[in-house]
């Protein structure tokens, strides 16, 4: 299911992206020490408690503790399998291998690639991806209705950053042809697993929610079990075409042989993550057939601003609706859809966002 766009690579990207591979993998390699290391201080705080508060403490958090020591290990466990056959390429030096330090960051996106999990493939995230997946998909329905079912895998759609792939799962299981694009390397191995490597549904228990104490109503609602994927993938076998792509999307698409090639673009949580919104809407444009449709979803959290060395442009949403415009688009089918995004679906604290929903017409 998985292609790569890299014929045209130097030999220098070849060795960075290689070079980023492994930092990657040795993240995910490094979940279980980190994760572990984070509850030896929490003993270590309780364990500094004197008198008869730690008693009382003791009795409450160490089951607790111990507990979460646990799911750790089961999630080490499934980690394992996500990187199985992708082992990072250690330095060796006198038969010795050198150690690589990991970033907090790098470790923030493995434990977010886990509540990814959550969202994308368990029936637990069933509601998150019925407000935000649904009305993308029964818009792109709506709009090739005069095609039989048969003839929907004829449609060509484009979902730019696919995340671990269940939006363009479930609209290849509609019956359209489907390629999701993703740029980070860890939701490119989490995708890869569920859809490559999953036999049968609810085959890998996880528990997302683990890493943070907080904002938990009781503690099952911190160590819930979650089971991945949902659904059976084999489910879209013989449906239509489907694959994913690596890469920048404006490197990717933006290319001749991409130009007026999809009859359909569909975006969700993804307008946000450019450095320059126009760069996407020119791409987006120049991809598209003569009446091709764009089908977004998301809100404007624009991931580089603030950041003193990128550059960031960040509009409001009735500017970037004017500028859709104006780069040749119609819009139809406008409104606001509230929903969370990646939530402890039983925890007590939940981001909502009001997201734009619109399909943009290319004329």
């Amino acid at each position: 299911m998985f292609i790569g766009d890299d014929a045209s690579y130097s030999e220098t990207e070849r060795r960075l992206e290689n070079e980023h591979f492994n930092s990657v993998v040795r993240a995910f390699k490094n979940y279980r020490l980190h994760a572990l290391t984070a509850l030896a201080k929490r003993r270590r705080d309780l364990a500094g408690v004197s008198g008869e508060n730690h008693a009382l403490l003791d009795a409450m958090l160490r089951p607790k503790i111990d507990a979460t020591e646990q799911c750790v290990l089961q999630n080490a466990a499934v980690i394992g399998a996500l990187i199985e056959g992708h082992g990072a390429d250690e330095d060796v030096a006198n038969g010795a291998r050198k150690a690589h330090a990991v970033s907090e960051t790098d470790m923030d996106k493995v434990k977010s690639t886990l509540r990814q999990f959550a969202r994308d493939w368990s029936e637990e995230g069933r509601n998150e991806r019925r407000t935000t997946y649904e009305p993308m998909i029964a818009e792109l329905e709506a709009r090739f209705a005069h095609l039989s079912v048969e003839d929907r895998g004829r449609v060509k759609v484009l979902v730019p950053g696919a995340g671990l792939g269940r939006l363009a799962f479930d609209i290849v299981k509609r019956g359209f042809s489907c390629q999701g694009n993703e740029f980070s390397m860890f939701m490119l191995l989490g995708s890869h697993f569920i859809l490559n490597r999953s036999k049968h549904p609810k085959q890998f228990t996880i528990h997302p929610w683990i890493h943070s104490f907080s904002n938990h109503l009781n503690a099952d609602s911190q160590l819930c079990r979650i089971q991945i994927p949902d659904v059976a993938i084999s489910d879209i076998a013989g449906r239509a075409e489907f694959s994913m792509v690596a890469g920048d999307f404006l490197e990717v698409y933006g290319s001749p042989e991409h130009e007026g090639a999809w009859d359909a673009i569909v975006t969700s949580f993804f307008i946000d993550t450019a450095k320059n919104p126009l760069d996407y809407i020119d791409t987006i444009r120049k991809a598209l057939k003569p009446g091709g449709a764009w089908i977004n979803m998301g809100p404007l959290l624009y991931h580089w601003e603030g950041m003193e060395r990128e550059t960031s442009i960040e509009l409001t949403l009735e500017e970037l609706k004017s500028i859709v415009v104006a780069k040749g688009f119609v819009l139809e089918n406008e409104r606001m859809v509230r929903t969370t995004y990646a939530s402890n679906f039983a925890g007590m604290l939940k981001y909502v966002y009001d997201c734009a929903f619109f399909c943009a017409i290319k004329t």
